[in-house]
C-alpha cells in the first residue's frame, strides 16, 4: 500500500463507526490520543532501531507512519500539505534547513 493509499483510506474511514474501525476509533479519541498512540509506536520503532532487527524495525516502521498520518489527519494536516512542505525543502541543506529554523 501507498503512503497516498493509506492516507486515503484514513480520511475514508474519519466518519466510520468506531465500533467497526480502529482508524475511526482513533480519531473518535481526539487529536491529544492520535499523538500519544503515535509517540508509542515512534518509541518501538526505535527501540527495534537500536536492537537491529530489521524485520521488527519494518513492522514498527509502518506503524509509525499510519499512526503519523492517523495523528495529522485529527488536526487536518493532510499528506499533501506534508509532500508540499518537503517539496519547499527539496535542494535545500538538512543543515541549512535546521539554522533557518532557528532564527524563528
Amino acid at each position: 500500500m501507498s503512503l497516498k493509499a493509506l492516507s486515503d483510506t484514513i480520511l475514508a474511514r474519519r466518519g466510520a463507526d468506531p465500533e467497526t474501525s480502529w482508524t475511526a476509533k482513533l480519531l473518535a479519541k481526539g487529536p491529544e490520543k492520535c499523538a500519544e498512540k503515535f509517540g508509542e509506536e515512534a518509541i518501538e520503532a526505535v527501540i527495534e532501531a537500536v536492537k537491529g532487527d530489521r524485520e521488527r524495525l519494518t513492522s514498527e516502521a509502518a506503524d509509525a507512519l499510519y499512526h503519523l498520518l492517523v495523528m495529522c489527519a485529527a488536526r487536518n494536516v493532510s499528506l499533501d500539505d506534508i509532500e508540499a512542505e518537503l517539496a519547499r525543502r527539496e535542494g535545500r541543506s538538512g543543515i541549512a534547513e535546521k539554522a533557518a529554523r532557528k532564527g524563528s
